[in-house]
């Protein structure tokens, strides 16, 4: 533990990071759909950048949790999500489309650094008796950037242009590389402990077989994935959205802080009368309220489109607080790195899933696409029940004060 490093330092570079990353895709998604015209192509842009985080989340991940200093690899890894958003800009309009969307995908190998890879490194920033409240604090950086992230990004196209969106996300995510890089190194790396790591590849499959045997993690892990795949849809017709329903695509964006607030205050009420719901039942409830306000928004008319998207928040905010709050309780402290990235990057790759087929079909017919993304969501609760319930592996028992007391809510959909 240093003096030198306060939960102030680390909550205001999450800040900063998260905010980027929340703008980011929509800003990425009103980039490409400004310049192309195509609902498609912009989608394609969303998906190559969200994709490719399944591949890089768990392996940063195992990297995270061997380094003596996590926190100069994660600068490195905002440095490159930075660098990577600079240069799929400079080649929008420029170059083949085909190379953007490579350098796209390039560029979301580091992402999930900024959600799970963040939040692993917690508990060196705050002694143990502090942990609840800090965790509290950062999990409610998730609910600012998701809030103001998306507004930015509608704001800053309309203002300036959906390109200069993208460079402002690109600033911001650059602006937290300070805190990152001052993060307190591994103490037991650093007093002269000199163990022989296991194999990368054996670190991953101990890091999946966690996820996969905790029946409690898996649920929960998987239909959060699910409804990923669901919001992503949602998100490849937010342009589309603004054009039609709002009258301006810029004002699309302005859709997910709608969300964002109402995940906001339902959180809020949540950790008011904690023990109102059990962890079980917000997991698959919130999937249903997301398909019932994937549903309504179908309707194409404006009143109705602004409470589907708080309804969307209603059932999002809830369901990925017990997530955060379950991954606390569940994993081990070696792997925890680990688990929270690679639960990171699935919900990632859900997302990008998602945006590529809801691109694709918005395309066609916006109702339809909305409607099926109600589908997803409904999918969701059912991935839920067919997991068969068991006792948790490791951690605390599933009455514990972080299973009570939500968290807060989770970026969408980096968590």
């Amino acid at each position: 533990m240093t003096r030198r490093y306060s939960i102030g330092s680390y909550l205001t570079g999450a800040v900063a990071a998260r905010a980027g990353d929340e703008m980011s895709g929509p800003a990425l998604m009103l980039a490409g759909f400004a310049l192309s015209g195509s609902t498609a192509e912009a989608s394609l842009l969303l998906a190559g950048i969200t994709f490719s985080s399944a591949a890089g989340g768990p392996l940063l991940g195992v990297l995270l949790d061997r380094r003596a200093r996590p926190g100069r690899l994660l600068a490195g890894a905002l440095l490159g999500y930075a660098v990577g958003l600079g240069v799929i800009l400079a080649g929008l309009g420029r170059l083949p489309f085909a190379v953007t969307v490579l350098i796209a995908v390039l560029t979301g190998l580091p992402a999930p650094a900024l959600s799970g890879g963040w939040t692993a490194q917690l508990p060196r920033v705050v002694p143990a008796e502090r942990l609840p409240r800090a965790n509290a604090l950062d999990a409610m950086t998730f609910s600012l950037a998701s809030l103001t992230g998306p507004a930015l990004a509608g704001g800053v196209a309309e203002a300036l242009g959906a390109p200069s969106a993208v460079g402002v996300s690109a600033v911001l995510i650059g602006l937290a590389m300070p805190a990152a890089w001052l993060l307190p190194a591994h103490p037991g790396r650093t007093r002269g402990v000199r163990e022989t790591p296991p194999s990368v590849i054996t670190d991953l499959a101990a890091g999946m077989r966690v996820i996969v045997r905790n029946s409690r993690l898996a649920r929960a892990t998987f239909t959060s994935v699910v409804c990923c795949a669901a919001q992503g849809m949602l998100a490849a017709c937010v342009p589309l959205l603004g054009e039609r329903v709002l009258g301006g695509y810029g004002r699309g964006a302005v859709l997910l802080s709608c969300a964002a607030v109402s995940a906001l205050v339902a959180n809020a009420v949540l950790a008011r009368f904690p023990r109102s719901l059990a962890p079980d039942t917000i997991i698959w409830a919130g999937s249903l309220v997301q398909a019932a306000a994937l549903a309504l928004a179908a309707s194409g008319r404006p009143v109705v489109l602004a409470i589907a998207m708080f309804m969307a928040g209603i059932g999002e905010g809830p369901q990925l607080t017990v997530l955060f709050a379950v991954r606390h309780r569940e994993v081990p402290e070696q792997l925890r790195g680990q688990i929270f990235t690679t639960g990171a990057s699935l919900k990632i790759t859900g997302f990008a899933v998602g945006a590529a087929i809801g691109g694709q079909g918005a395309a066609r017919s916006l109702p339809g696409t909305l409607a099926a993304a109600a589908g997803v969501a409904v999918l969701a609760a059912v991935v839920f029940f067919v997991i068969p319930s068991g006792t948790p592996r490791g951690g605390a028992r599933p009455d514990s004060a972080s299973c009570r007391r939500p968290t807060g809510p989770v970026a969408r959909p980096r968590g």
